[in-house]
């Protein structure tokens, strides 16, 4: 029965009652946590991306993007307020949906947080390859630079001819992406032996990430040209869309918010606050930052013979890049950093990618955390083997699926351009809150009685709506996107048959809660705590 094996919400809900963590945050406070998780990658990186698909109409893009996000984080907020425990996603649908759809949620988001730590390391390479140019003359060789080698092997899979795809790999010059690995590597180490960002230097970084895009904006805007925002939609409202889905990695980690539900004053009041807020202050940010982009260096992407757009990352786009030398923002894996540098502040423009340079492992850590403590969560339930969930004896952290976990997204990155990472991750993403605000309709039917700190506001509206958002910016991803995808839930079925299902603790009578420790952040002391701290993985 698809449905069944239900684990109880009392249950979970008696690791909340052990907590009884202290409501402290208003308002203000939620507001800047969301500001600190969202902004990463997305804007840093992903506007060249953006401009490829929609060019200046991926403004469109981040506002389609921003309220499906607004519309999603409200479920998820009622969803974190009932349910404050670890598990994210995972944990609401196996108390409201069961044990199969819970299975797949948590599958999905392996997608979310490892391929989305890949797709951030791979953003921090390309301005790290930049600042060894700018500041150290050092111009690192394309073969272990760029990642194109797997995709061409991918693309041999879905039909080009070999030469096609071997095309793809000798276009750029690149097979592997080595300072992406070795960063994703250093972050696994780091999470193995329990070292932690502090509220210090969580809020230093905020701070950096913040003021680069100030500064950005203050250059940039005063010296735009409005001819080059024509044409606005060169490649349709398919190409909007096309932006709208791959853009929507711009603004995960929302839910560092509504995970702070069991820690705020008066959540029925502070929850929309914050929710809304961080994502209305991120979305004006992403529209002037891109605005700056579009009205200083232009970002009309570059066309096919037909007039079609080139597809992000491909051979094509490759070679038409090379044609141009590399002068347009499309071609940028530092988007920014080279808008800036392109109107004349060179320095300003190297400080930027410094910024982003310092400001992204931190949000590699984040996301990595976050898979690993979801992969230590399935563990305990038994739907994963158990050796997953051994903590380290010295470093009190869980180190067997860290590892596991670091080891996978070093691959990832390594073989992968951003961009293709960025899709895959966001469709994990995607059905995981389609899937949370279907547990919250579903959830006001069966228990309509239960206690909701924080409730959706007009949820039969909102709801239904973040559902078809969801689903409107899935199949708005690319085709090879949504076979991966579809390639990995297959995977992922076939291992809850053939192993979780049996194994699973619910299915065995077992009903036990171990949450309680499972999403504290590691630390170089005695065993994991109870206290839960809200986290977030910053995009």
């Amino acid at each position: 029965m698809i449905f069944g094996r239900v684990k109880p919400l009392d249950a979970i809900l008696a690791t909340a009652e052990k907590k009884s963590l202290h409501r402290s945050l208003g308002a203000f406070q939620l507001t800047m946590l969301g500001i600190g998780a969202i902004i990463g990658t997305g804007i840093f990186v992903l506007t060249a991306e953006a401009a490829q698909k929609a060019g200046p109409g991926m403004l469109l893009s981040f506002i389609i993007a921003g309220f499906v996000c607004a519309v999603a984080a409200l479920c998820y907020a009622e969803m974190a307020s009932m349910v404050p425990v670890s598990g994210s996603a995972y944990t609401y649908s196996y108390a409201v949906m069961g044990e199969l759809m819970a299975w797949i949620v948590g599958w999905a988001l392996v997608l979310e947080y490892a391929v989305a730590a890949g797709a951030v390391s791979v953003g921090w390479s390309g301005y790290f390859v930049g600042l060894l140019r700018e500041y150290l003359g050092i111009q690192l060789p394309p073969e272990i630079v760029n990642a194109d080698a797997l995709i061409a092997h991918l693309k041999l899979m879905f039909g080009a001819t070999p030469s096609e795809a071997i095309s793809t790999a000798i276009a750029t010059g690149g097979f592997i992406n080595l300072p992406a690995f070795v960063i994703a590597l250093l972050v696994t180490w780091l999470l193995v032996i329990g070292t932690r960002e502090s509220a210090v230097v969580n809020a230093v970084l905020v701070c950096v990430k913040v003021t680069a895009l100030t500064v950005f904006c203050l250059l940039a805007l005063p010296v735009m040209n409005s001819a080059n925002f024509e044409p606005f939609a060169p490649l349709g409202f398919a190409g909007i869309s096309a932006a709208a889905a791959s853009i929507f990695f711009a603004y995960v980690g929302f839910d560092a918010v509504s995970t702070a539900a069991e820690e705020t004053k008066n959540p029925q009041r502070n929850m929309p606050i914050g929710l809304i807020g961080s994502l209305g202050v991120c979305t004006l940010f992403y529209l002037l930052v891109a605005s700056g982009v579009i009205g200083t260096v232009g970002a009309q992407p570059l066309l096919n013979p037909d007039g079609t757009g080139i597809a992000p990352g491909s051979t094509e786009l490759a070679a038409a890049c090379a044609t141009q030398g590399g002068e347009a923002v499309v071609c940028s894996k530092e988007a920014l950093a080279w808008t800036m540098r392109s109107i004349g502040w060179q320095q300003i423009g190297n400080l930027i990618g410094l910024a982003a340079g310092l400001a992204l492992p931190s949000v590699v850590l984040m996301m990595m955390f976050g898979q690993t403590r979801i992969f230590f969560v399935m563990s305990r339930d038994g739907l994963l083997p158990a050796a997953l969930s051994k903590v380290h004896p010295r470093y009190h952290t869980p180190y067997v699926v860290t590892i596991i976990t670091g080891i996978v997204v070093a691959i990832f990155a390594a073989l992968f351009p951003v961009g293709a990472l960025a899709d895959i991750s966001n469709s994990g993403t995607l059905f995981a809150f389609a899937m949370v605000a279907i547990s919250v309709l579903v959830l006001r039917r069966t228990d309509p009685g239960r206690t909701r700190p924080f409730r959706t506001p007009a949820v039969a509206i909102v709801a239904p709506v973040a559902v078809l958002g969801c689903i409107y910016l899935f199949f708005s991803l690319s085709g090879y996107t949504l076979s991966l995808f579809a390639g990995w839930a297959v995977i992922g079925l076939f291992v809850y048959f053939f192993y979780s299902r049996r194994k699973s603790y619910v299915g065995r009578g077992i009903i036990d809660v171990h949450e309680d420790d499972a999403d504290v952040p590691p630390q170089p002391v005695p065993p994991l705590p109870g206290a839960h701290t809200p986290g977030g993985s910053d995009a």
